[in-house]
């Protein structure tokens, strides 16, 4: 007979799966997070937390995280992309409750759903332990993904200056970067071509546009090198 000891453990402990979903946006020259206002406790005040919810029968992590991120952002991701989980009995004594959280880059900060608004990471209220591991965890795929992934571009028009560009990958990473060495990495790595448009950038003279240049041939990309100021 089949051993049915380690299923009838989990369901005495009573395990529960859900999604949470951290996106970030461009919110001026800071990085915002969308939180959502939700009651807190039986005393109907209400708090900020991240858009959550439990995984349902008949879909996938990806579509829960999707349905997630649709339900409180008008504007549709442009990234979404699992950044891990996290639970177990140690943060539960009374069950066993896992959530896999979701990052995703969002352009548009002037469309949300009722009930949810973006604030800067530097301006974050008090968030449940899990909540602020999440956003951690979110924070550091993100990082981690930025420099081999356009990641950068998902939050940028579809011509851009290279000052532009610069400034995402410095509001993403959370750190000045080297401008000229910047700019070398970038045109060795392949991912942008210049156009023939031009925008005037304060009373310099006028900075020349770009694209982004999706790769022609299956071939690796080398990575932008990031040289922090």
């Amino acid at each position: 007979m089949p051993d049915r000891s380690s299923s009838a453990r989990g369901a005495a402990r009573g395990i529960t799966l859900s999604v949470d979903v951290v996106l970030f946006a461009a919110r001026g020259n800071q990085l915002a997070v969308l939180l959502v206002t939700e009651p807190a406790g039986r005393g109907g005040r209400l708090r900020l937390s991240l858009p959550s919810d439990p995984l349902r029968a008949d879909e996938s992590l990806d579509d829960a995280a999707l349905r997630i991120a649709r339900d409180v952002s008008a504007s549709t991701a442009a990234h979404l992309e699992q950044a891990g989980a996290l639970g177990g009995a140690r943060r539960q004594p009374d069950a066993s409750g896992v959530s896999v959280a979701y990052f995703g880059l969002v352009p548009d900060v002037g469309a949300v759903r009722r009930n949810a608004e973006w604030v800067a990471l530097a301006e974050l209220p008090t968030l449940a332990v899990r909540q602020r591991e999440d956003i951690e965890a979110a924070l550091a795929a993100m990082r981690a993904r930025i420099d081999q992934q356009p990641i950068a571009f998902r939050l940028l028009p579809a011509a851009f200056t290279l000052s532009e560009l610069q400034a995402v990958y410095e509001l993403l990473l959370g750190r000045r970067l080297h401008k000229a060495s910047f700019r070398r990495s970038l045109h060795a790595s392949a991912l942008v071509e210049a156009t023939d448009e031009w925008r005037s950038e304060g009373r310099g003279r006028p900075a020349q546009l770009f694209r982004y240049a999706p790769p022609r041939r299956r071939r690796q990309r080398r990575g932008i090198r990031f040289d922090l100021l």
